[in-house]
């Protein structure tokens, strides 16, 4: 029973990584448009601006709009840089000044919105009678704006005359301080008995884990949902109270916050063809109308998964940040890295604590499993004599055999239900170390300064193929491994020993492409409980 239990832990272990690695979420290639029936695309001219019907009388301002080209306006925030075009008041470019794209670059930052031309726009707006705002030529009410840290909030304003003579006005607020941006769209006669549909579109955000899923999501009543879109073609729709839709990779989220309280509203995930973008769209009723004019509020995330600016955003924001089943255990881990960060300054030496602190929470348990699989191994010439004497007789057999585990005082499982206890930590804790942007560019020590990438040891002149670089700490993480397996004492048979012998082989070149982070804590693990079987082999019976 113990040494089934044990391979089944050990199997558990290798399928859910290989599951992960094989079966995991890797970036959508291209995604999507509304499907056809989509309020976004009904009535829709995304013809070009000066294909509109040139005047025959008097130019309208509406026409008169289109005689002149569209300008960008950049709006730059301590922690954004935005750019706006007057097509539309639409979003063309959004850089994250914190975030640059590589490490020690700080030219090139991080873009969430940038699109081929021939894209649909970002945040385009759609109703009934007026189609796509973005096939509107607005007027900015000022140049670019600088707003630094500390400053008042700042507020962008696009005024788009109609040729049905409607006025349509687009306004942004931005915050210092935050990613979170205020949106408020005021349309003057009102629309009568419409809804508004704002759609973002979407393309792969740069480097993604392939073990964490990046798409398009939404939160309903403070539940996240992942839609996974696999075929061109395909869309997934949801009616109902929404907390925010968009788009979120490993470490960055895109998403569109409706009025709060919002009235049930419709989101749509889109994928149109194999090459083009995805799109996210959000239709909602229950438009405000005040002193003759409709208006539609929403909000618009565009930041990292970080907790505290997901928190301070508010609308269940911190649902993006999605560590599954283990949730309730890795969003504890993850707030004690970042307590211990704010005085080491080394996430690093935070993993290294935060092991050793799990080690000696869980040493009462270790301790029992060792001992119990201790004492089995010493038993084990008088288990094998009662298989061979009652072989043939399975119900003799296991009354002789609870009567020598009783003798001895000993469980069975004894070695194993501690570990299953420690299993569901360990995960909560992969998971955390796999995901979270804390440890994205953040330095460990020597070779080690990116702690969310694998760990390379760069050596001039020499070239290793695929690796490019020696991973230093997984190797050692291996070797730790090899040695933690032959000190444990097993009860396991021969030929099953063999078997177990290749794990250690098999877990490193599973963690050569793993994040160093993940890695050094499995390193210091393994050494920490070699330690710990040390103790036990030399100062107890």
């Amino acid at each position: 029973m113990e040494t089934r239990a044990l391979l089944a832990i050990v199997l558990s272990i290798l399928v859910l990584f290989g599951f992960q690695y094989f079966m995991g979420h890797s970036p959508p290639e291209k995604p999507f448009a509304p499907p056809a029936d989509s309020v976004l695309t009904q009535g829709t001219d995304r013809s070009p601006a000066t294909a509109q019907p040139k005047p025959t009388v008097r130019p309208s301002e509406a026409e008169k709009a289109l005689l002149r080209e569209a300008r960008d306006i950049t709006v730059t925030t301590d922690l954004l840089r935005v750019t706006f075009t007057e097509k539309g008041g639409t979003i063309r470019s959004c850089l994250l000044k914190a975030f640059p794209v590589k490490l020690g670059d700080e030219s090139e930052l991080t873009e969430l919105v940038a699109l081929p031309s021939g894209d649909p726009p970002f945040f385009d707006l759609d109703m009934p009678g007026i189609g796509n705002i973005s096939s509107h030529l607005c007027t900015s009410d000022q140049e670019d704006m600088d707003l630094k840290l500390g400053s008042a909030p700042g507020t962008l304003t696009f005024s788009c005359p109609l040729p049905d003579g409607r006025i349509v006005t687009r306004e942004y607020t931005f915050h210092p301080g935050s990613y979170l941006v205020e949106s408020r769209t005021r349309i003057r006669p009102s629309v009568q008995n419409g809804s508004a549909v704002l759609g973002i579109a979407n393309r792969p955000l740069g480097r993604n884990s392939s073990y964490v899923f990046e798409g398009p999501e939404y939160s309903s009543n403070g539940s996240l949902v992942e839609c996974d879109l696999k075929k061109p073609g395909e869309s997934i729709s949801f009616i109902g109270p929404i907390d925010w839709a968009g788009y979120g990779n490993q470490y960055f989220l895109i998403a569109i916050i409706p009025a709060s309280p919002s009235p049930p509203s419709t989101v749509t995930f889109s994928k149109k063809d194999a090459k083009g973008p995805i799109l996210s769209t959000l239709q909602t009723g229950g438009l405000i109308s005040e002193n003759g004019e409709t208006v539609i509020e929403t909000g618009l995330y565009l930041g990292p998964k970080d907790i505290t600016y997901l928190k301070a955003a508010g609308h269940n924001l911190t649902n993006s940040i999605n560590f599954g089943w283990f949730d309730p255990i890795a969003k504890p881990l993850l707030y004690a890295l970042r307590f211990l960060d704010t005085y080491l300054h080394n996430y690093g030496v935070a993993i290294i604590i935060i092991t050793i602190v799990i080690k000696i929470l869980f040493w009462p348990l270790a301790y029992k499993s060792a001992k119990s699989m201790k004492t089995l191994q010493k038993i084990q010439p008088k288990l094998a004599k009662l298989k061979e004497k009652y072989g043939d007789d399975r119900e003799q057999l296991n009354k002789e055999l609870m009567q020598l585990y009783k003798t001895y005082k000993v469980n069975p499982l004894g070695g194993c239900l501690p570990m299953l206890l420690q299993i569901p930590v360990f995960f909560a804790l992969y998971k955390v170390l796999l995901q979270s942007i804390e440890l994205r560019h953040a330095p460990f020590m020597l070779w080690i300064n990116d702690l969310s990438a694998p760990d390379r040891l760069m050596i001039p002149g020499v070239e290793i193929p695929y690796l490019d670089g020696i991973p230093v700490l997984t190797i050692l993480m291996g070797i730790s491994m090899y040695f933690q397996q032959k000190m444990a004492p097993t009860s396991l048979d021969p030929t099953q020993a063999k078997i177990m012998q290749f794990l250690p082989v098999v877990f490193t070149f599973m963690f050569i492409t793993f994040p160093s982070g993940l890695v050094l804590y499995w390193l210091v693990n393994n050494v920490l409980s070699i330690a710990q079987q040390y103790y036990i082999n030399k100062f107890t019976d």
